[in-house]
């Protein structure tokens, strides 16, 4: 069994989050916290493989939670699960170790694939050992795997991968211009990614209509999904 913590400032949030892993196989929640001082509190009195980590908590942040592990010594894996979406503190999850970043709100198939792509993870590097680069690429394969959809011959999943983290990061729907400009790409391939995205569900299309013309196409990640 895989041990996970949850922790949340919202109790009934860290409720709902405890249930649905209890219903992923081979997961179970061990403890909850709702600061990061119990946070830390709850590692030393029994530590677990995963922490289902909030980025607000009243005393500290998330990052700050990370951190201060890494110094104690734990190597405990991380996904952040938080309603923080700018890049900044998506740039400094990947930076301080988080594996996994999963944005409130959502609901269980969204979480249930983090998890399953962590126990991916988790079986693929039991094995111990030198990997060659295809085992390489299968262990970041396991965890890019619950991010981007599988895609048509000719298109890269490292593309698909930046223009989801651009959506992820922004405040709101974002045109395919503006997602180009973000991801540092042309337009007609932001264009072309966006719709394959879209067509897998994982893209939401709304219009914005002005006083003239065409009304515009604005894009968001289904983080629901």
């Amino acid at each position: 069994m895989i041990d996970v913590l949850v922790v949340d400032d919202d109790v009934r949030v860290a409720r709902i989050n405890t249930a649905y892993v209890a219903k992923v196989a081979g997961f179970r929640v061990v403890a909850q916290a709702h600061t990061a001082a119990e946070a830390l509190d709850r590692l030393a009195e029994h530590p677990v493989d995963l922490i289902l980590l909030d980025h607000y908590l009243p005393d500290e942040n998330g990052l700050a939670v990370v951190q201060e592990l890494r110094r104690l010594g734990h190597q405990t894996d991380v996904i952040m699960v938080t309603a923080a979406r700018d890049v900044a503190t998506v740039q400094s999850a990947m930076r301080h170790g988080a594996l996994q970043y999963l944005v409130k709100p959502f609901n269980f198939a969204g979480l249930r694939a983090k998890l399953e792509a962590y126990a991916t993870l988790r079986r693929t590097l039991e094995g111990g050992g030198e990997a060659e680069q295809s085992e390489v690429d299968r262990m970041f394969g396991a965890l890019s795997a619950a991010s981007a959809p599988a895609l048509p011959k000719g298109h890269s999943p490292t593309t698909a991968e930046v223009v989801r983290r651009v959506l992820m990061g922004a405040d709101g729907p974002l045109s395919a211009q503006e997602i180009a400009e973000r991801a540092g790409m042309s337009r007609q391939t932001a264009q072309r990614y966006l719709k394959l995205l879209e067509r897998a569900g994982r893209v939401r299309l709304t219009l914005r209509y002005g006083e003239t013309g065409r009304p515009e196409h604005r894009y968001a990640w289904a983080t629901s999904g």
